[in-house]
């Protein structure tokens, strides 16, 4: 996804909202003006602090909506797998909207539902939304918007695994093993 991103950051300010540890805010500062990190783990932003370091890189805990900066301050906002972990969805995209420069570029991502649920089998997160329903979400924020999808690198043995799994049991006790986990 930083890989992506890269080309709508080079020489510019980049938000990277939910940087987690900082390896993606890194990466961006080899080709952006300045970027800066957000996240609200004050444990992970004390790992990028002293792990990913830049002279054109910060790290700031703040929580994704309430951002601590002025409208207009970033040309470029990424911010990957962010919005289904969050219960203010609108509050989210709100400050985005309100942080990007007027002729700014929001680079989002979420996984890629078949149907939107409010109740993903992952407990993490608070919806998942299908390729309709974020776009239509987005839209209500941006002026233009534009999906791309990514496909997983499908090896041979994978393919091969697949195949042979006809029941479904990688999937089944891969949900076994987290509902275990939960417990």
């Amino acid at each position: 996804r930083y890989v992506f991103a890269e080309p709508w950051c080079l020489g510019k300010d980049v938000l990277d909202l939910a940087c987690g540890v900082g390896y993606g805010s890194a990466y961006l500062a080899g080709s952006a003006r300045r970027v800066v990190g957000v996240d609200i783990s004050e444990e992970a932003v004390a790992y990028a602090q002293s792990r990913y370091t830049a002279a054109n890189v910060e790290y700031v805990d703040a929580d994704a909506v309430a951002l601590p900066f002025e409208a207009g301050s970033f040309d470029t906002v990424c911010s990957f797998e962010t919005i289904e972990h969050l219960p203010d969805r609108d509050g989210y995209l709100a400050e985005l909207a309100r942080v990007l420069r007027p002729d700014g570029t929001c680079i989002v991502s979420t996984p890629n539902a078949r149907r939107t649920t409010a109740r993903p089998n992952n407990p993490f997160h608070y919806v998942e939304l299908d390729r309709t329903d974020f776009a239509a979400l987005l839209r209500r924020y941006f002026e233009t918007v534009e999906l791309y999808g990514q496909r997983r690198l499908q090896t041979r043995r994978y393919r091969l695994l697949r195949r042979l799994d006809v029941l479904g049991l990688r999937r089944r006790v891969s949900l076994l093993w987290r509902a275990s986990a939960l417990v």
